[in-house]
C-alpha cells in the first residue's frame, strides 16, 4: 500500500523548527509500536531526489501509512535540516573567499587572527562588516603590516563595496577576477608593491567611484575601458611605471594632472585622433 501526503512548504525557519520541536515532544508520549522516524545530520547526506519530493510537498512511504503526527516530525525536521545545509554553505562561499585571501598573506601582527573558517560566515571577523543580510561589504585592512599577494577568490565577493588594503606589502598583481565585484564602490590598493599591469576589466566596475593605485610599481598603459565608468570621481595613478598617455575623455576629464606624475614613461594629456595611447609601451 502506498500513502501519499501534501504539505506546503512553510517558509520561516524559526516557524519550522518550533513546530519540530513541539511535535517530537508529542510524539515522545506515544508509547505504541510505531516507530518514530527522525532526521538526524546524516539528513543532510540523503539524496538529491529525496530532498526535492520533500521540498515539493509528497513524500511517499512503501508499506503501510504513517502515524500523522510522526509524518509531520519528519517532514519539519528534514526541512530545518535542509535549510541549515543551504544557509551554511552561502556563508561559506565569502568566508571561504577570504580565508584563501588570509592563508596568502603574511600577518606578523595577528590582525587576522579571528579569521576562523569553521564559522558559519565571517561577519564575526574584525575587519570585516556585512549587511543586513550577512553579505560582506568592507574588508578594512588598510596599515596593517600585511604581505603576500590578493587572490583570484576575491572576486566571489558579490556584495564587497570597499576592498581598503592600502600602505601595506602586498606584493604580485591585481586579480582580474576583482571586474566581478559589482558593487565595488572603493579599491585602494595603494602604497604596495604590486606589480603587472592594470586589467582593463576593471572597466566592468560601474558602481566604481574610488580607484586608488598609486605608489605600486605598475606598468603598462591606462586602460581606456576606465573611461566608460561614469561614477568614478577619483583615480590616482602617481609613483608607478605606466606608459602611454594619459586618458582626457569620461571622468578623466576632471582628475588632476599630478594624480598621474612620476611615471617616468606616462606622455599626455593625450590628443585625441593623433596618436595612439600606448605610446611608450613597447
Amino acid at each position: 500500500m502506498q500513502c501519499f501526503v501534501y504539505l506546503p512548504f512553510p517558509k520561516p525557519l524559526f516557524s519550522l523548527f518550533s513546530l519540530s520541536l513541539s511535535l517530537f515532544s508529542l510524539s515522545s508520549i506515544n508509547q505504541s509500536n510505531q516507530s518514530i522516524t527522525l532526521v538526524s545530520a546524516n539528513a543532510i547526506h540523503q539524496s538529491e531526489t529525496e530532498i526535492s519530493n520533500i521540498r515539493r510537498g509528497f513524500v511517499q512511504f512503501e508499506g503501510g501509512a504513517m502515524a500523522g503526527r510522526d509524518l509531520l516530525v519528519f517532514i519539519a525536521l528534514t526541512i530545518v535540516s535542509s535549510s541549515l545545509l543551504v544557509q551554511k554553505a552561502r556563508g561559506n562561499s565569502e568566508g571561504d573567499a577570504l580565508y584563501a585571501l588570509r592563508r596568502s598573506l603574511s600577518d606578523p601582527d595577528n590582525v587576522l587572527q579571528s579569521w576562523d573558517p569553521n564559522l558559519v560566515n565571517p561577519c564575526t571577523w574584525f575587519h570585516i562588516t556585512c549587511n543586513q543580510d550577512n553579505h560582506v561589504t568592507r574588508v578594512d585592512l588598510g596599515n596593517s603590516n600585511l604581505s603576500g599577494h590578493l587572490v583570484p577568490e576575491l572576486g566571489k565577493l558579490e556584495n564587497l563595496q570597499y576592498l581598503e588594503l592600502y600602505k601595506n606589502n602586498i606584493q604580485g598583481t591585481i586579480p582580474k577576477e576583482l571586474s566581478q565585484l559589482k558593487s565595488l564602490i572603493s579599491l585602494d590598493l595603494y602604497n604596495n608593491n604590486m606589480t603587472g599591469t592594470i586589467p582593463s576589466s576593471l572597466g566592468k566596475l560601474k558602481s566604481l567611484v574610488f580607484l586608488r593605485l598609486n605608489d605600486n610599481q605598475l606598468n603598462g598603459p591606462i586602460p581606456r575601458a576606465l573611461t566608460s565608468i561614469s561614477s568614478l570621481k577619483v583615480v590616482d595613478v602617481s609613483n608607478n611605471n605606466l606608459c602611454g598617455t594619459i586618458p582626457t575623455t569620461g571622468p578623466f576629464e576632471h582628475i588632476p594632472l599630478n594624480n598621474f606624475e612620476n611615471n617616468p614613461r606616462l606622455e599626455g594629456p593625450e590628443l585625441q585622433g593623433l596618436a595612439s595611447y600606448d605610446t611608450n609601451c613597447s
